[in-house]
């Protein structure tokens, strides 16, 4: 009786595996990050928590769901739900989650649509040039352009030609009742952004998000071991029409063995970015909405070695220091100096 028991036991049980298998298989996809860096800094202008000294950053960890499903021949839905998640840092005592892509869309022969909160196609068209993302010496630290913004709608053409697509982003106006603007970005890209079907990639984007209206034109090239790239970027405020400039960054990243060796200048002369922002050398935000002639620099040297398919591992040393003016009054006022070292690893799951 006993072993007429275990034998259903063992049925039931080996069933039920075998349908959760199957729901598993056709269920969404979780997915997440944790990225945690040891950083010293100097004044704690660019760091993710803005704190001077020797601190622990959280790059931006994250835990999602996605999938797709789909609908016919034609139609296919597609979606994500991503929230940041802070909780490895003390920032995270107040505030355990903030937002991040959540959108939900649909995939055709004529191209994607998504719904609700997603990177602008402007932010998107930097590609990978962008040589230390996702940590304090990430492109915002100098430029504007770099939104995620929510109550969009974003469109990824097909490859058109066998040669680019066009993309746009829309923000919905009754939901931006602070600005009088109409919120749109259009970008073309051409080429691979990871290098791997084609060895070169270019696009070119237009944004009037964020309170700005800006031009950007993005190139990378790869050459054997070596990836040599670089961003333009014009921007000016809708807000102070004194308030623009141009903003240069080219990069080099070398192969070593699988040790990805990195050096990224940036030159700043439009005062968007996250370094003039918080400098304590800019008194109010009033200051800096009406910085002019503004010259920030930035050196950056580091490294990335994937250590797994999982683990990666990165370092990086960066130095920044400007000047600028309020209104073109002519009166130069020099920006405090912030030099940063980090070191760090990435785990993806």
């Amino acid at each position: 009786m006993n072993t007429n028991k275990s034998l259903i036991s063992m049925a039931l049980l080996s069933a039920l595996s075998l349908m959760s298998a199957t729901a598993i298989a056709d269920s969404p996809t979780a997915y997440g990050r944790l990225d945690i860096s040891m950083t010293n800094s100097d004044q704690g202008f660019t760091t993710q928590n803005r704190k001077e000294g020797t601190v622990l950053e959280n790059n931006l960890s994250r835990v999602g769901v996605k999938g797709s499903e789909k609908i016919n021949d034609d139609l296919q839905l597609v979606y994500q739900m991503e929230v940041q998640v802070n909780s490895a840092t003390n920032e995270g005592d107040e505030e355990v989650f903030s937002a991040r892509s959540t959108y939900l869309g649909v995939i055709s022969d004529a191209g994607t649509v998504l719904i609700g909160r997603n990177d602008t196609v402007m932010k998107s068209s930097k590609g990978d040039v962008e040589a230390f993302d996702l940590t304090n010496a990430a492109y915002n630290r100098m430029i504007a352009g770099q939104d995620r913004k929510a109550d969009g709608i974003t469109y990824y053409s097909p490859t058109i030609a066998g040669l680019f697509t066009v993309n746009g982003t829309y923000l919905m106006d009754d939901n931006f009742e602070g600005s009088d603007e109409t919120q749109y970005a259009l970008s073309v890209v051409a080429g691979d952004k990871k290098l791997k079907n084609t060895v070169y990639y270019v696009a070119g984007a237009y944004n009037t998000i964020g309170g700005v209206d800006a031009y950007r034109g993005v190139g990378q090239v790869k050459m054997g071991q070596f990836k040599v790239g670089g961003l333009y970027q014009h921007t000016e405020s809708q807000s102070y029409d004194q308030k623009e400039g141009d903003s240069y960054f080219f990069t080099v990243t070398y192969d070593l063995n699988g040790v990805d060796l990195k050096v990224e200048y940036g030159r700043d002369q439009a005062g968007f970015g996250k370094f003039i922002k918080y400098n304590s050398a800019v008194a109010s935000s009033a200051d800096f909405n009406q910085a002019t002639d503004v010259e920030v620099t930035s050196l950056i040297f580091g490294a990335r070695y994937q250590l797994s398919k999982s683990t990666m591992l990165q370092a990086h040393y960066a130095m920044y220091d400007g000047e600028y003016q309020i209104a073109n009054s002519g009166t130069v006022i020099d920006l405090v100096d912030d030099n940063i070292a980090s070191i760090g690893v990435r785990y993806n799951f």
